[in-house]
């Protein structure tokens, strides 16, 4: 998949979708598996338009939504997916300020050469966000590309969207969130190296970079760990500001203790898949009242991958 971005003209039709596509649920699949059949049946590439930032971490950064996925996770589910291409605008200023007339003629004419476009039933675009779908309709006429909503799609009588992802990690409710996304909640990133608590008390942990300072669920999990070329490695997650011995102006931080795992894999990408919420983070007394928890937290989670493969 080919990521591009700005406004120089792509040189080949595509067939385009729009939206910020944050955790690419089931809702967002369905966008892209039409998308994909009408760009085979047309002899067209497939691309994805997006923003970075989000345009509401722009507008009110303080009030915003915690990021599902970060950009580049973004692009390897696309990938994944099948997308030929993920073109992204810097979401600033001077790009939010375009009027919907010229978000259509410059963005999907001009540089994306849209020949077939798709958004949802309630996309807006332009500032004060004044384009509608029959605006976008309408100049597709005579710019020479069709356009076509998709309807909401529901799980289980439920809008899939990212507030409801969202809405379900916050809650803790790992399976809800599963069901929404049409897989395990996860987090990629790469591992880098901690403060070694982990290893002095009994428990080495793998540290995951993390893009952003909310993510959107915190506590202990049991998890997965994915992309150390082999089977998934099962373990146990701290995803949170560590308040035992951390104060609470702390950046979040995701550690993971693999079970009966010993080797080195800094500098590793790797994928974590939540799986299942064991408690909400808390502050002990002391190191021992926590390594007693810790312990009580391996047991836990073991108990859950057992009976998860029975």
């Amino acid at each position: 998949m080919r990521i591009t971005h700005g406004f120089r003209p792509l040189g080949t039709p595509h067939a385009v979708t729009i939206g910020n596509f944050d955790g690419l649920h089931l809702g967002h699949q369905a966008m892209l598996a039409r998308l994909q059949d009408v760009a085979r049946t047309r002899g067209l590439p497939t691309c994805v338009l997006s923003f970075e930032p989000h345009p509401r971490e722009f507008f009110a950064p303080d009030q915003a939504p915690a990021r599902l996925s970060s950009l580049r996770e973004k692009a390897e589910h696309l990938q994944r997916l099948g997308i030929d291409r993920l073109h992204v605008f810097r979401f600033d200023r001077a790009f939010s300020a375009l009027t919907a007339d010229a978000f259509i003629e410059q963005v999907l004419g001009r540089t994306l050469q849209a020949q077939y476009v798709l958004v949802g039933d309630d996309f807006r675009y332009g500032a004060k966000r004044a384009g509608d779908f029959s605006l976008l309709q309408s100049a597709g006429q005579s710019l020479g590309f069709d356009a076509e909503f998709l309807p909401t799609v529901e799980v289980a009588g439920e809008r899939a969207s990212s507030t409801a992802v969202r809405s379900a990690l916050a809650a803790g409710e790992l399976d809800h969130a599963a069901r929404l996304l049409g897989r395990p909640y996860s987090i990629s990133g790469r591992v880098v190296h901690g403060d070694k608590l982990g290893r002095d008390i009994g428990f080495p942990t793998a540290n995951i970079q993390l893009k952003h300072n909310r993510p959107p669920l915190m506590g202990i999990f049991a998890v997965e760990l994915c992309g150390l070329n082999g089977a998934p490695l099962p373990g146990v997650a701290s995803l949170g500001k560590r308040p035992t011995v951390k104060g609470a102006d702390a950046v979040p931080v995701l550690e993971v203790h693999l079970f009966d795992f010993n080797a080195d894999i800094y500098a590793r990408r790797v994928r974590v898949e939540f799986l299942h919420k064991l408690r909400d983070e808390a502050k002990y007394p002391d190191l021992d009242s926590l390594v007693a928890q810790i312990r009580r937290d391996v047991d836990n989670a073991k108990q859950f991958m057992k009976q998860r493969h029975a």
